[in-house]
């Protein structure tokens, strides 16, 4: 455990020095702002043209849309510059295990995360204020917690194409690949077979968060689905390190 900490630390650290993580962070947070402010005027300006009051989704909804594109530009580089720098030979001496290593990585990334998303806490407070009575506190929760397992699920695979590739640029682009295919894509079979249609459903990632959580729905199985695409993701991570241990 210890090990995994010192990774996740430096890691962390170096997120803190790090121009793209501080440019995707500025990107990340004024978009949504934006989309934020313009929910309210729009609200503000012809309150009648809506039938409830904006809620926390005008939040957590493009949040999760750009989870996709933030995601590959923060876990590019995790492992995949250790191979280009040399100093992945250096890890693979050191005792520490491969899982420790990847663990460790997407931990420190996944902290960063955390430290966004305590930002646009922001939001919320403000809405509660504007919004009479106030807003839906287990709607809040809810969708926050979809964000959190959503980033969780994209880091890990964003860690374990990382680690596959010694090219930050090869591992961007083949994260974002997947990412478009598990949010939009793999949905689509269930549109067209009349049989089997509900696995392709499940395995749909937009699906679990706006039709589950998004909406203040918790299911077992969505959880399910979310802490198995972060198992499988430090899974291909691990066995990257490890093919490149006995290489």
């Amino acid at each position: 455990m210890r090990n995994i900490w010192t990774i996740a630390k430096r890691e962390l650290d170096n997120y803190f020095s790090s121009p793209i993580a501080y440019a995707v962070a500025f990107l990340f947070l004024s978009i949504i702002g934006l989309i934020f402010v313009l929910n309210i005027f729009a609200y503000a300006s012809n309150p009648y043209s809506y039938s409830e009051a904006p809620d926390t989704r005008i939040v957590t909804g493009p949040m999760a849309f750009l989870l996709l594109l933030a995601i590959p530009a923060l876990t590019m580089r995790l492992v995949a510059d250790e191979v280009r720098m040399g100093t992945m030979e250096l890890l693979l001496t050191a005792p520490v295990r491969d899982f420790e290593l990847i663990i460790g990585k997407w931990l420190g990334v996944f902290l960063f995360f955390l430290m966004m998303v305590a930002v646009t806490l922001v939001f919320p407070i403000l809405l509660n204020k504007i919004v009479v009575p106030g807003i839906d506190q287990m709607l809040m929760l809810s969708g926050y917690l979809g964000i959190i397992l959503t980033a969780a699920a994209l880091l890990a695979l964003g860690v374990g194409f990382s680690a596959i590739f010694s090219n930050q640029i090869a591992a961007f682009f083949v994260t974002l690949s997947v990412f478009v295919v598990i949010w939009y894509l793999i949905g689509a079979p269930a549109r067209i077979l009349p049989v089997g249609g509900e696995f392709f459903s499940y395995l749909d990632l937009s699906s679990q968060f706006y039709n589950n959580f998004n909406e203040g729905i918790f299911k077992l199985s969505s959880l399910v689905y979310f802490l198995s695409l972060t198992s499988l993701g430090l899974f291909i991570g691990t066995t990257a390190v490890e093919v490149r241990r006995w290489r």
